[in-house]
């Protein structure tokens, strides 16, 4: 059976070019995954490497070059995760960890301003004293005021402290995805100069700011806060009891700016494009194009375009229409993503949710349309566009919660009751509210009478969801306790998939 599936894959281009993605992929887990020292794996990965060539250059059997290929880009896939880690010598700002230093730093990624406290990550330049020249990223946690932004330079003083993990939590990993290795809390800051940052970057942070302060001008908290989630995965301004009363009720997803999210916007514009008479393929075009001025709108973050890309992905499976060649898009994508940094396939759990997301609309989805929708008893309500777009929002949302929820109970141990009922609820809104919050916000910069007017109705459907997350979520039923360990996962993951490949092989037999 083996060497009849090797026969298949060497035979077909299109099943190679995703064993070889894959087999990149795996090696990047690999590396993240086990808790040796970087030496070892360098040494072994070196080894791999030379046997793989050794392999590809002596044996000219398909079967063996096969082999060889899939070992060499696996040994890749580590190498790629070796040297995503610094050197932390003495020209590495983590090497002062546990001590007290002055040093000089630039502000290089957007500041985040909480209820209580402000967040900055802080490029080492030089450590005062010594007159030293250093690098390395540091995460500041600080007082509310006063602020500074991105491209400023100030000096530090504090104690450097290195992350600490928990039993529960990797925070080193964590914050490695964002190449920090180095804490300082609540130092004192004095800032000596301003805007050196990239040009682009300082003026798409400076329009997202004068963004979030025409939602705080348009909307009063919470709803305020709620629009800035949905426009752009800002919810600083939630309290704690409502931030909770979301994870609970499993809508956390509306306020972060995920694949998910982009997938459901996606499904609304191309649905909402081919019943007011476009063709797919103009539809498809016009979707692209929203989501590309979305990602710009909301600042286009990493996060941000990570989560735009799986929205074109999600666009670009309507389009492609054959499974075999959208797993490939959406593996080469993955793998892309991880080429520019691997921290984000175990560390970061957005990147999980949105990818395991998109998987579920692309292969659950119709899976569910056939099971659910496309029935005779809809048959007449099929001809009406709000039944199109509300059952594609249904199935959307579905396959979403079907294929994230082993991960959501292995990494955070509590299962939402409401979740599905929830999410229904009000799914099929956001949309509509991320429209009407865009161009509210538009025109209130042309005509502020009318942005004020839309924002009012937008508004209504604020309260409606911060109506329902405080009614479900102040439930003691509503989120339950519920850790699966990694065997569980697996095993769920496992099921899931076999399910799927053979309901789709069924449908799709091979002539």
């Amino acid at each position: 059976m083996l060497k009849e599936g090797v026969v298949k894959i060497s035979n077909s281009k299109s099943r190679t070019f995703l064993l070889f993605c894959f087999s990149f992929v795996f090696g990047i887990a690999v590396a993240s995954g086990i808790n040796v020292g970087r030496q070892y794996l360098f040494y072994a990965g070196l080894i791999c490497i030379i046997f793989a060539l050794l392999a590809i250059y002596y044996f000219h059997s398909p079967k063996y070059r096969l082999y060889a290929f899939t070992l060499l880009l696996v040994s890749l896939g580590i190498f790629r995760f070796i040297f995503s880690q610094p050197d932390i010598t003495e020209n590495h700002i983590a090497y002062y960890n546990n001590q007290k230093l002055s040093l000089v730093g630039k502000i290089v990624e957007e500041s985040e301003y909480k209820l209580t406290e402000s967040v900055y990550v802080v490029e080492a330049q030089e450590i005062s004293k010594w007159k030293k020249v250093v690098q390395g990223r540091i995460l500041v946690r600080s007082a509310i005021h006063p602020e500074y932004q991105y491209g400023d330079v100030v000096n530090l003083y504090c104690k450097l402290q290195a992350p600490e993990n928990s039993e529960e939590f990797n925070y080193a990993n964590y914050l490695a995805r964002q190449k920090i290795y180095s804490l300082c809390y609540f130092p004192q800051i004095d800032k000596i100069k301003s805007e050196e940052g990239n040009v682009l970057k300082s003026a798409i942070l400076t329009w997202k700011r004068s963004l979030g302060n025409k939602v705080n001008d348009l909307w009063p908290e919470p709803e305020s806060s709620l629009m800035a989630g949905l426009l752009y995965g800002a919810r600083s301004g939630f309290t704690k009891e409502l931030s909770d009363n979301f994870s609970k009720v499993g809508i956390t997803h509306i306020v972060a700016v995920s694949g998910y999210n982009i997938s459901i916007v996606a499904t609304f514009l191309m649905t909402l494009f081919i019943a007011v008479g476009l063709y797919r393929r103009q539809a498809f075009w016009f979707a692209v194009i929203g989501i590309i001025l979305f990602v710009i709108f909301t600042g286009a973050s990493a996060s941000v375009v990570r989560a735009g890309i799986m929205g074109v992905v999600v666009l670009l499976a309507n389009q492609l229409g054959r499974l075999s060649r959208i797993g490939n898009v959406l593996v080469f994508t993955a793998a892309v993503m991880l080429l520019f940094n691997p921290w984000i396939l175990l560390w970061d759990a957005g990147f999980q949710l949105s990818f395991l997301a998109t998987l579920g609309l692309v292969y659950i989805g119709p899976i569910l349309q056939e099971k659910i929708v496309n029935k005779k008893v809809f048959s007449k309500l099929s001809t009406h566009t709000w039944f199109t777009i509300i059952s594609e929002i249904f199935i959307s949302t579905l396959a979403a919660i079907i294929s994230t929820l082993p991960l959501i109970l292995f990494q955070f141990g509590r299962l939402s009751i409401v979740a599905p009922i929830a999410n229904i609820l009000v799914l099929w809104l956001i949309p509509w509210l991320m429209m009407l919050g865009f161009i509210s916000v538009v025109l209130s910069y042309v005509f502020s009478p009318l942005g004020q007017l839309i924002a009012w109705i937008a508004g209504i459907g604020l309260k409606y969801i911060v109506f329902i997350t405080e009614y479900f979520g102040s439930k003691n039923w509503s989120a339950v306790p519920m850790q699966i360990n990694l065997t569980i996962l697996i095993s769920a993951y496992t099921i899931l998939i076999y399910y799927v490949i053979q309901y789709h092989k069924n449908k799709n037999p091979t002539p």
